[in-house]
């Protein structure tokens, strides 16, 4: 083992059995109602509630292939699919720009998981195709994107070339509003913290995620708790009648944002309208 991947692992590890051991407690003290997501939710490896949703959402897939593909999965200790590489050995692709990041989540997991893989790319309109040729299922169970920048651009493209999981979960702004469709313009060299001012310019809308999914035939789930993530399903992965039955929130404010801040999404918008936005 090289002095790089020793180092990783010995630092690492003790995360790792933090996040397990605070997921099964989590997991477990849940009673879950199928109608409501805000019981679905815990956090062992996810930074909100993702990995309860993502848990009871891929039990209700009628014929699940195992498979994720994450954009922005990080050093895979803070993730939304680490947990289901590590406890319910799913296979998969951890896809990070941050190279560095990309190399400490290969050296800890490599021997964590047989199934997932790691690919450092920062991932561009351009290098979708690439990408695509990595993905070995193209209707993954699971698709995480969380890019905090031109997200919205990168979920078209994707879908452009041959993508169609049946559960999604995308990072929505919401310093957005609830009702507003817009999005940042694409800019392949997009960072939110590099050369855009305050980390409020970023992303999209979660209306304006809907206006993407739902015409390719996705029902909206929900967001989580925390005003982060936004939960699609392909509607002909699981049975209808449980999506039917599902009474979601449409929107929540983000509690970080709020917090560093003291203001709400309006006044959060007022310090970000007159950057550029598409309008959708």
């Amino acid at each position: 083992m090289s002095l790089h991947r020793s180092i990783a692992t010995v630092l690492g590890m003790p995360r790792v059995n933090m996040s397990l051991t605070r997921g099964a407690v989590a997991c477990g003290l849940r009673t879950i109602d199928l109608t409501a997501p805000d019981t679905w939710e815990f956090s062992g490896f996810s930074q909100n509630g993702e990995d309860g949703i993502l848990d009871v959402l891929c039990r209700q897939l009628l014929r699940p292939n195992r498979y994720f593909v994450e954009i922005g999965a990080g050093d895979g200790t803070e993730n939304n699919t680490t947990w289901l590489a590590l406890v319910h050995r799913y296979s998969g692709l951890w896809i990070e720009g941050n190279r560095r990041k990309s190399r400490r989540c290969r050296a800890l997991f490599s021997r964590l998981s047989d199934g997932a893989a790691t690919v450092p790319m920062f991932v561009t309109t351009d290098s979708v195709p690439a990408l695509m040729q990595r993905v070995r299922e193209h209707q993954p169970d699971v698709f995480s994107l969380d890019m905090d920048g031109v997200d919205f651009h990168i979920a078209q493209a994707l879908f452009a070339h041959g993508l169609r999981p049946r559960i999604c979960v995308v990072e929505y702004n919401a310093s957005f509003g609830p009702d507003m469709r817009v999005t940042v313009p694409y800019d392949a060299r997009f960072r939110a913290t590099r050369g855009h001012g305050n980390n409020l310019y970023f992303g999209c809308s979660i209306a304006a995620w809907r206006s993407v999914f739902e015409p390719l035939g996705y029902r909206f789930v929900t967001v989580d708790r925390n005003g982060v993530n936004a939960f699609f399903v392909d509607a002909t992965a699981v049975l209808p009648a449980f999506l039917a039955a599902v009474r979601g929130c449409p929107y929540r404010e983000s509690f970080v944002r709020i917090k560093g801040y003291g203001h709400d999404w309006k006044r959060q918008w007022e310090l970000i309208a007159s950057r550029p936005y598409v309008q959708l």
